[in-house]
């Protein structure tokens, strides 16, 4: 099969990880008969720097022509001080838009092999952590009207959180077919007790919920679901919920498995074409010094595999390699145990190393 993947690199370690993401998807092309094309493609910081625009539509057009988009990551300090329209996220938020991929599916699962690397307590962790944040990506008061003014001498700011009932049904059918196809249980997160938005919200979702019989639908106000996630994890098997709660309520459940490094993600819309991509930022304090862990973009690069190619036997190659070299005790520094017994019996590796180990297992 012949595939045309859009990759951007991006800025800090990004070149490094997708390096090794690319790398890792060339040995499964081969071991499964297969042609992945790599076309390369400027958007964060480095496209400010070539272009002058964190995203221009020609590499946009790019990935839209694609058959996916593999990402690294962008951003960093060197481009703080740049006007808000310029800064590298807004490439971010311009590609997401631009290829219509509304539904963000954010694992958090703990690897048995990092569980002592888990910040909870060991009791809460032998519960079990196996759940996925589907995020409302492309809507929300990320992409509402923004703007700063001088009213009466001060300095007012003003971002608009909206929402359409098309929005939150297409995600809501998202999250309960997801859940479908795990344990059943849908929990819808918003804050329905103050915003309107999130009233539509919840009442959407259980306008949904006579469709999916077999599926468990609850509500959580997102602040008592930010405690529970830290208090009892094992009770979540999906949450939904929009824009700005899933970003926050992701990071910390990437955080619980034990290490960022290790989430992978996936953006997908009404194709197959998604974007694929880790949880983590640009990491620019070790960026060019072979300490980034390229996990999370080769999970990347497996989710990419299974849900846009349809080649689950491949993505479950590289998955199996990556619990492989776990087990083998290789660590990159970001998931290298704390305790000195346990340390002893690891091997610290850099990035370039554990992408060659994946490799090998693959």
């Amino acid at each position: 099969m012949n595939k045309t993947i859009a990759v951007i690199r991006g800025d800090g370690i990004g070149p490094e990880i997708v390096n090794e993401a690319l790398a890792a998807l060339d040995v499964t092309a081969q071991k499964f008969n297969h042609n992945f094309t790599y076309i390369d493609v400027d958007m964060g910081g480095c496209a400010i720097d070539k272009w002058g625009d964190p995203l221009p539509q020609a590499e946009l057009d790019k990935c839209i022509a694609a058959d996916s988009v593999l990402l690294g990551a962008v951003g960093g300090p060197k481009w703080n001080d740049v006007p808000g329209h310029m800064r590298p996220e807004k490439g971010l938020l311009r590609l997401r838009a631009g290829m219509g991929v509304y539904s963000n599916n954010r694992p958090a699962k703990i690897w048995p092999q990092l569980a002592s690397a888990s910040p909870l307590k060991e009791s809460i962790v032998a519960r079990g952590i196996d759940f996925i944040i589907v995020r409302e990506l492309i809507g929300g008061i990320y992409f509402g009207e923004h703007r700063t003014e001088d009213v009466f001498g001060e300095q007012r700011a003003v971002d608009v959180l909206t929402y359409t009932e098309a929005e939150i049904e297409r995600i809501g059918r998202i999250g309960f077919e997801t859940a479908r196809r795990r344990r059943g249980k849908l929990c819808s997160v918003e804050k329905s007790n103050v915003l309107d938005s999130s009233r539509l919200w919840k009442t959407i979702m259980h306008r949904l919920a006579p469709e999916y019989p077999d599926v468990e639908l609850s509500d959580m106000l997102v602040d008592n679901c930010a405690m529970q996630i830290v208090k009892d994890p094992s009770q979540f098997d999906v949450i939904v919920t929009e824009n700005m709660f899933g970003d926050i309520l992701s990071d910390e459940a990437s955080q619980i498995t034990g290490s960022i490094g290790m989430i992978p993600s996936s953006s997908l819309g009404a194709t197959s074409c998604g974007l694929y991509e880790p949880i983590h930022g640009s990491a620019p304090d070790i960026a060019g010094k072979d300490l980034a862990n390229p996990i999370g973009t080769i999970l990347s690069a497996a989710m990419m595999l299974r849900f846009s190619f349809d080649m689950d036997a491949e993505a479950n190659a590289i998955e199996s390699a990556v619990a492989a070299v776990l087990d083998a005790g290789y660590r990159t520094g970001d998931i290298m145990p704390t305790d000195a017994d346990e340390a002893a019996m690891c091997r610290l590796v850099g990035c370039r190393e554990m992408g060659r180990l994946i490799r090998e297992r693959i």
